[in-house]
């Protein structure tokens, strides 16, 4: 049975539910499977004809273990996936023979976190309620995490959720998602600094155990290995339908700022899907594009951009390709990351990015590279991008450029009305909102503005979480 272990230190193991309720590990470390199963030449067959919900059910289940028994998990899948605006969930876009889009931005908040963090809301209800406990959820966002999760969570009677933003570094459309609903369980904290020093107070407070177990913490972010689980699904089942139409292993290009979502392709490439590579795709922040070109890694300021969900300095899920690299040796990757700390940097030795750049390449588009690819792929198809979608359009046409025999699935990772200002600076028109969002911007906003203080917000949290 699969079991949860710290990529930094020799913690217990834990099992699913353990390690998803706990978020972070001790010592920072973030929790990962003891082993990965594997998907057969066979399974990878059968799913490419499967549904979505099958799907899921399918790669899910082994890393639960006893934790929800099938036929629990079954409902609960459906019950996280009823309100999706497309049948399919993740559905594929064909754009020629060779090019494809894979849309995630068909839940509640138009965005890809829809996808794990439907399902994370229903898994902790589930969860909870057997272990009749209550939590106190602590989350950072760069912009779509926070809605999604907040969507997921509201009105939970045994939940709490704090959720952090960067102070006016998100859109307006992305922030009133969060900072609109009218629920006493949740409660918004616009940070006065970058998305980094939200991740970074996120950590400190899960490192601060007395505070930690007082206000008995959780995390949504992608640290919590239960989101990266749900998104292996779309990795797994997209490859498998593509090469079955193509008979050819499929490149993803994924617009990256966290690591989480390209993660979780590694992830199913790892047990079997039919994945060659992993493309890498950054904005002007390009601090992953650096690595996978130099294997230095090293923390810059963050340049605020049009495609603000990726403007993130220090890549958390990183830390989980670094334990697997290091032959999972936690103290390695415990030395390693107290480098990048004190020196803002680290390099891996050149056997390491050989091994690594197995599967993954890396590029990047500045905001007018991208906003150049929304504009023309308006005027050849008549199909609105994000500015997000975008970035990793622009890098997948370049990647197939040089690759002419690759087939590539580039991920749409956001609903283009999220970003209207972006939107219509490329092509002149304002994408509306989904007729359930269309009185956004009369609803009434909630949210405070604290510095970026420690001691600030654990006393914020303190005052207003009930357990």
């Amino acid at each position: 049975m699969i079991e949860y272990i710290s990529t930094r230190s020799q913690t217990p193991r834990l099992s699913f539910s353990e390690s998803m309720l706990a978020g972070l590990a001790e010592a920072g470390g973030l929790y990962v499977p003891s082993f990965l199963p594997k998907l057969s030449a066979g399974d990878v067959a059968s799913m490419a004809h499967q549904p979505y919900l099958e799907a899921a059910w399918r790669v899910i289940l082994p890393f639960v273990g006893d934790d929800i028994p099938s036929a629990d998990l079954i409902k609960l899948l459906k019950a996280t996936y009823k309100n999706f605006g497309h049948s399919d969930i993740a559905p594929l876009r064909r754009f020629d023979d060779n090019f494809y889009i894979m849309e995630l931005f068909h839940g509640p908040t138009l965005a890809f976190k829809d996808i794990a963090l439907q399902f994370l809301g229903q898994v902790f209800g589930y969860i909870l309620s057997r272990k009749k406990q209550k939590v106190t959820i602590i989350g950072a966002t760069s912009g779509d995490t926070g809605s999604a999760a907040i969507e997921a969570f509201k009105g939970m009677e045994n939940v709490n959720i704090f959720i952090l933003h960067p102070h006016n570094r998100v859109s307006e459309v992305q922030r009133r998602q969060m900072t609109t609903i009218d629920a006493s369980n949740v409660f918004n904290i616009a940070v006065e600094g970058n998305f980094d020093d939200c991740q970074y107070m996120v950590k400190a407070m899960f490192n601060d155990r007395k505070f930690c177990d007082e206000m008995q913490l959780s995390t949504v972010n992608s640290i919590n290995w239960a989101r990266i689980m749900a998104q292996i699904v779309y990795y797994a089942l997209a490859s498998a339908r593509v090469h079955a139409m193509t008979k050819k292993p499929v490149t993803f290009c994924v617009p990256t700022g966290n690591f989480g979502n390209v993660y979780a392709g590694y992830v199913a490439q790892m047990m079997g899907a039919p994945i060659e590579k992993l493309v890498v795709a950054t904005n002007r922040n390009d601090v992953l594009h650096r690595f996978f070109e130099t294997g230095e890694m090293k923390g810059e300021g963050v340049v605020p951009s049009i495609s603000p969900s990726m403007d993130i300095r220090i890549a958390s899920n990183f830390e989980r390709l670094l334990f697997d690299q290091y032959g999972r040796d936690g103290s390695i990757v415990g030395q390693t990351l107290k480098q990048f700390r004190e020196k803002g940097s680290f390099q891996l030795a050149p056997e390491i990015m050989t091994q690594l750049k197995k599967s993954f390449v890396s590029g990047k588009q500045d905001d007018a590279e991208t906003l150049s690819v929304i504009e023309r792929v308006y005027r050849q198809r008549k199909y609105i991008l994000d500015p997000h979608t975008a970035v990793g359009v622009g890098v997948a046409e370049e990647y197939q450029r040089k690759n002419s025999d690759s087939v590539i699935v580039s991920i749409a990772t956001a609903h283009p009305s999220k970003f209207p200002k972006a939107v219509k600076k490329a092509i002149g028109i304002e994408p509306e909102l989904p007729p359930q969002l269309a009185d956004l911007y009369q609803r009434v906003e909630r949210y405070d503005v604290l510095p970026v203080s420690l001691p600030r917000i654990q006393q914020f949290v303190r005052e207003r979480a009930w357990l």
